[in-house]
């Protein structure tokens, strides 16, 4: 008998992988968590029946997220990262010599619990001595929190269900407000090909690019997130995500990456026509 789980990216789509074995299951306070091994992806997170990681593919997104902005911004050393109780993009940010605080805010102690037992490659980084665990709601975190940070990672779930606040004016206006003159915040901006989470990402756009006076998209492929395509949002209070990448500065640390490249980062904030008429549409 064959085990597959299915993921819907719409009520006509969905997306299926073989499963060897169900690892983990548990329902917490604020979902359900699961985590498979698979004979094509390695072993998947999944919350509440979504994809959140695949040990496969997971360099992808946490490459993107986090050596963009450290690529501009030429002195981060004070960094809040939202979610990403996995652990991946804690485990790229503490490849920076230079950055001397990471504040981890995690609504769910499950999630990182799970992860430091069944995605250690991903949580391996999360005792670090400049990593400080927050289990909170981030927006109640954020909001007493006034030019501390250089760098914000929102690094959440999808903008429905229990993180939805993470998607609002208040959220993004609190985060402008946590950072420093000359910070950066980046987000995921979710996929812009089904209806659904194209009006979504347009929402976001919209409500960040009336909150941040640099708000720009870059985009990644990433077969196992819907339609394979996935958006991030760039937003600054100085740096442009181009005109201010330091390729110099970044290539002298020497960091091997497996999908981030800075020629690649240029590239990424080239859009289709169809997603370049969607974000006009809102700004």
């Amino acid at each position: 008998m064959e085990l597959w789980f299915s993921e819907f990216h719409t009520p006509d789509v969905k997306h299926s992988i073989r499963v060897n074995r169900h690892l983990f299951s548990a329902k917490s306070d604020y979902q359900q968590i699961d985590i498979f091994d698979t004979p094509e992806f390695g072993r998947v997170l999944a919350l509440d029946n979504n994809v959140m990681l695949t040990e496969r593919d997971e360099f992808i997104y946490d490459e993107m997220i986090t050596h963009v902005p450290m690529s501009v911004h030429p002195h981060i050393q004070d960094i809040l990262v939202i979610g990403a109780g996995d652990g991946g993009v804690v485990r790229e940010l503490t490849r920076y010599e230079t950055v001397q605080r990471i504040d981890l805010v995690e609504l769910d102690p499950q999630v990182l619990e799970a992860c430091r037992t069944y995605l250690p490659e991903n949580a391996c980084r999360l005792d670090d001595a400049r990593v400080h665990i927050h289990f909170n709601n981030a927006l109640r975190f954020i909001r007493r929190c006034t030019q501390q940070y250089d760098l914000i990672i929102v690094d959440s779930t999808d903008p429905f269900g229990p993180l939805e606040s993470y998607f609002t004016r208040e959220f993004y206006g609190s985060c402008y407000n946590a950072l420093k003159e000359d910070g950066i915040m980046v987000n995921q901006q979710g996929s812009p090909f089904y209806k659904h989470d194209a009006e979504a990402m347009q929402r976001s756009h919209q409500r960040i690019a009336r909150t941040f006076p640099i708000s720009r998209v870059y985009q990644a492929h990433i077969p196992t997130y819907a339609a394979g395509y996935w958006l991030f949002g760039f937003a600054s209070k100085k740096y442009h995500p181009i005109d201010d990448l330091d390729v110099a500065r970044w290539r002298a640390l020497h960091l091997e990456t497996q999908y981030y490249t800075t020629k690649l980062h240029i590239g990424a904030f080239y859009l289709p026509a169809f997603l370049e008429k969607m974000l006009e549409e809102v700004e």
